[in-house]
C-alpha cells in the first residue's frame, strides 16, 4: 500500500502535523495568544469604578500596565507551550500550535518566555510602582507554578485561574494609587470564579465519556460539583454587587435617577443570561460568550452606562 493511501486511512489525530506558514516572529506572536489580550482590558476596572479613568495620567498608566500585563501573560503562554510541546503534538487541535508544530523551537520559546517574565516586572518597577511590579511578579510566579503542578490539584486550579483575573482587575488601581474597596474585590473575584467554573463545567459536559480529550483534571471533577461552584460564585457575586449598590456611604446624591440601584437589574440580568450558556454546557471563553450573544452584549452595554452614571453621580 502506498504512503498516500496509508495517510488517507489515518484518523485526523494520527496524521502528521502540517507545517505552519510564517516565520519565527509570527510563531512567537501566535503563541502569545493575541485573542486572549482582551482579558487584560480588566486593568481599567478599578479606575473606572472609582471614576478616575479619563485623565491623561490615568490613560497613560493604564496603557502601560496593559502592555506589561500582556507581556507577562505571553511569557506564561510561551513557557506553557514549550513544556507541553510533546503532549500537544498528540492533541487534535493543540498540535497546530507553533511550538508543537515546530514553527517555534522549544529552546526559543523557553528563552523568550523567560526574558518577558523578567523584563516586564522590571519595567513595571521603573515605569510604574513597586506595588505593580510586585503584583506582576506574583502573577508570573503563580501562573508558572500552575503550568508545572498546580493545574493538577483539585480546586487549587480554579483558585489560581480566578486569581489571575482578579489581579488584572487590581493592577490598574495599584498603578494609580486607588484604594480597592471590599465590594469591588468580592464582586470581581467571585464573578471571575463564576466564569472560570462555568467554562470548566462546559468542558466537562462536552467531553462526557472522552477522558483525556481535554484537561486531564476534568476527569476528577464531577459535573455536579462544577455546577455547584458556578452557582455559588454567581450568587456571591450578585450579593456583593447588590450590597455595593444599596450602600449609601455618606455621599450626597444629586443624580437624576438612582443609577446605583438600577444598575443591579442589568447586572443580575447579565449573570442570568450568562448562566444560560453555563447550564447548556456552552460557556467557553468569556469573551466569546459575550461577543456571540447580542442580548448579553446589549445588557452589558446598558450596565456599563448605568454604572458609569452611578460613579459620576449624574
Amino acid at each position: 500500500m502506498t504512503e498516500t493511501a496509508l495517510l488517507r486511512q489515518r484518523t485526523p489525530e494520527e496524521r502528521p502535523t502540517p507545517p505552519r506558514r510564517g516565520g519565527l516572529l509570527a510563531g512567537l506572536l501566535r503563541t502569545a495568544r493575541p485573542k486572549q489580550w482582551i482579558k487584560n482590558v480588566l486593568v481599567v476596572a478599578a479606575p473606572a469604578a472609582a471614576g478616575e479613568l479619563f485623565s491623561r495620567h490615568a490613560l497613560h498608566q493604564l496603557a502601560l500596565v496593559f502592555v506589561l500585563f500582556t507581556a507577562c501573560a505571553a511569557a506564561v503562554y510561551l513557557v506553557n507551550d514549550a513544556r507541553d510541546a510533546d503532549a500537544d503534538r498528540a492533541h487534535p487541535t493543540k498540535r497546530h500550535r507553533p511550538v508543537a508544530a515546530g514553527q517555534v523551537p522549544v529552546p526559543v520559546a523557553y528563552a523568550a518566555g523567560g526574558a518577558l517574565a523578567v523584563l516586564a516586572p522590571a519595567a513595571a518597577a521603573w515605569l510604574c510602582s513597586p506595588a505593580v511590579a510586585a503584583l506582576l511578579t506574583a502573577y508570573v510566579g503563580m501562573q508558572l507554578a500552575y503550568c508545572v503542578s498546580l493545574k493538577h490539584v483539585l480546586v487549587v486550579d480554579l483558585a489560581v485561574v480566578t486569581t489571575g483575573f482578579l489581579m488584572r482587575a487590581m493592577v490598574g488601581g495599584l498603578a494609580l494609587g486607588i484604594p480597592l474597596s471590599r465590594w469591588f474585590l468580592i464582586t470581581t473575584g467571585f464573578g471571575a470564579l463564576f466564569m472560570v467554573s462555568a467554562k470548566r463545567y462546559s468542558e466537562a459536559v462536552q467531553m462526557a465519556g472522552e477522558a483525556g480529550a481535554t484537561r486531564a483534571l476534568l476527569t476528577e471533577y464531577t459535573t455536579g460539583y462544577l455546577r455547584f461552584v458556578w452557582q455559588l460564585a454567581a450568587g456571591v457575586a450578585v450579593l456583593g454587587y447588590c450590597l455595593w449598590a444599596m450602600e449609601e456611604g455618606g455621599v450626597p446624591h444629586t443624580s437624576v435617577l438612582p443609577w446605583r440601584q438600577l444598575s443591579m437589574v442589568a447586572f443580575i440580568l447579565a449573570v442570568l443570561r450568562y448562566a444560560v450558556f453555563a447550564d447548556r454546557g456552552t460557556a467557553g471563553e468569556p469573551e466569546d460568550v459575550v461577543l456571540r450573544d447580542r442580548a448579553l452584549a446589549l445588557i452589558g452595554l446598558v450596565w456599563v452606562a448605568m454604572y458609569g452614571l452611578a460613579v459620576a453621580n449624574w
